[in-house]
């Protein structure tokens, strides 16, 4: 009898260990890597998702603009605290709801990309516009209340197979504010990862540039290589 006790206790403590670790391992991070961005119209996300193809081509084992990798231009990067993420969809849906977001023409205009090793990081860069400037500036003085200095992995989304974050990319998001934004502002849309040789020659193509206009806004959990990996809120927005 004894015996049986014992082991009725050890199995309800085995049980409830369990519990708390999974507890532990599903509870958020206090800490949420976000990316406020404008989502392109259908004439920029052709350009993007050609160009996207292209490079899975030549470099298979890059990432396809899927819903893991939504096509965007960002607007603004921050580490926030993820017990304020409401009080952060309602700071920036004000902002974009006093804000002529649609009436913005945006020109595409060159390629670039972010090195990294024999790979680059591509994207098509739009020009800076005085009205993107005033959106961006106004995002950022609603969202510092909420902001915090950095965060770690576990702010962003990751897989088992590729677990820790670049701690570039966590650097990136730590100083968006002031090294990406303002007169450092430069608008564009990520369009894959390929050969640093390959990208070379693309920018040495002509690039015939267009137009086009945002056709939504949204915000994000950012992922490995600054992607828009999770939609956590879209925003006030009449295209």
């Amino acid at each position: 009898m004894l015996n049986r006790k014992l082991m009725a206790v050890a199995f309800i403590s085995t049980l409830a260990l369990n519990s708390l670790t999974c507890a532990a391992q599903e509870s958020p991070s206090s800490v949420t890597a976000i990316d406020i961005l404008l989502e392109p119209d259908t004439t920029m996300l052709k350009h993007a998702e050609r160009v996207n193809a292209e490079h899975l081509k030549v470099f298979p084992k890059g990432f396809a603009l899927d819903d893991a990798h939504r096509p965007h231009v960002t607007m603004l990067q921050r580490f926030v605290r993820t017990s304020d993420l409401e009080q952060v969809y309602s700071a920036a849906n004000k902002v974009f709801s006093g804000s002529d977001v649609a009436g913005i023409k945006l020109e595409a205009f060159k390629y670039y990309y972010i090195p990294s090793k024999d790979l680059g990081l591509s994207g098509i860069v739009a020009k800076t516009t005085p009205e993107l400037l005033r959106l961006q500036a106004e995002l950022i003085d609603a969202v510092a209340p909420y902001t915090v200095p950095s965060g770690d992995s576990d702010a962003f989304v990751t897989s088992v197979d590729d677990p820790v974050i670049d701690p570039q990319l966590i650097k990136y998001v730590a100083t968006f504010v002031p090294n990406s934004s303002g007169e450092h502002f430069s608008p564009h849309v990520t369009t894959g990862l390929a050969p640093r040789t390959y990208l070379d020659k693309l920018l040495a193509e002509p690039f015939e540039p267009f137009t086009f206009y945002p056709a939504g806004a949204a915000v994000y959990q950012l992922g490995q290589f600054g992607t828009a990996a999770k939609k956590l809120q879209d925003l006030s927005f009449t295209p």
